[in-house]
């Protein structure tokens, strides 16, 4: 059987960095789109970017071909520059000798990584892009509206 192929669409926002932050997530397959958001009360931008596809990966009920778009050369570095794995293999020291931040995330994101086949594709924020446009609102929306804790994972 023909593994199913999804197209992702990702943002996150911060008002402030740290402050209140949301991500906005459109899943299209086939027809059909899908749209996810969630605030959080106390938050970084950089972790929403991750959070939103993190938790549009896992609101895949099986393997699928994925191809995930995102404005964060964050996500989109860390993935296919290979990173993030890099940081994991140093026990989350970067080449720099610094800690990595959003270790919690990475580690998801990484196992997520290994469950699906993912195709990362940047996109230019605040360009027009229909589906980044929405996800864009949709983050926005809920930095404005946030009903959840995040306990800042590696960055406290």
């Amino acid at each position: 059987m023909k593994t199913k192929h999804v197209d992702i669409y990702t943002d996150g926002a911060c008002k402030g960095n740290p402050g209140p932050g949301g991500y906005g997530i459109v899943l299209v397959y086939r027809e059909i789109e899908k749209k996810i958001s969630r605030g959080f009360r106390n938050t970084t931008n950089n972790r929403m970017e991750l959070l939103a596809a993190i938790t549009a990966l896992e609101a895949l009920n099986e393997k699928c071909d994925v191809s995930l778009y995102s404005d964060s050369k964050y996500l989109i570095d860390g993935m296919t520059k290979g990173w993030a794995k890099k940081w994991k293999e140093n026990n989350w020291i970067k080449s720099d000798k610094k800690k990595a931040l959003n270790t919690d995330l990475w580690e998801r994101m990484l196992s997520l990584d290994g469950t699906h086949t993912i195709e990362y594709i940047w996109v230019k924020g605040h360009n027009g892009h229909k589906y980044n446009e929405i996800c864009d609102t949709l983050a926005v929306e809920a930095a404005e509206n946030p009903t959840f804790d995040d306990n800042m994972g590696e960055n406290v």
